[in-house]
């Protein structure tokens, strides 16, 4: 009898223990860089917002700024899913979600510089007008 106390102890904190690590954090660093250069991005801001199971985002959030040398850090984020987005002046804004599972995570950004919008207002994204033969006009030819 005493030896099946002990194992039932022993798978009670077994279970305990999976647990108590759903409770997992993680440390996160994070290096924004130029894309093209590889040179740090000063003043960036990263933006942490936690995302429930279904991956909706959840209302609140954290912002991080980045140093001289494009770095941040933040500890204590719960392990799970996570969307991180980094917004600096002059780049393209950047979104990714990540599944935070590690004591220690870093997360490199690289931001790209702005491309053009397309307009279709714009003459050099016009297609040309189609040439329209006769047939396609709604004009017959005399019959035969």
């Amino acid at each position: 009898m005493k030896k099946r106390a002990g194992v039932l102890v022993v798978l009670t904190v077994a279970m305990a223990t999976m647990v108590a690590s759903d409770d997992r954090s993680s440390d996160l660093q994070f290096t924004v860089l130029r894309d093209y250069s590889g040179k740090p991005v000063r003043n960036a801001s990263v933006i942490l917002h936690p995302l429930d199971k279904m991956g909706r985002q959840s209302k609140g959030g954290l912002q991080l700024k980045t140093d001289a040398e494009g770095k941040t850090s933040f500890e204590g984020v719960p392990y799970g899913k996570l969307r991180i987005q980094v917004l600096a002046t002059g780049f393209q804004t950047y979104g990714e979600d990540f599944d935070i599972n590690q004591p220690s995570m870093l997360i490199t950004v690289r931001l790209k510089r702005p491309t053009d919008q397309y307009s279709i207002y714009d003459d050099k994204n016009q297609t040309p007008p189609e040439k329209k033969d006769d047939k396609q006009d709604g004009k017959q030819e005399p019959p035969k």
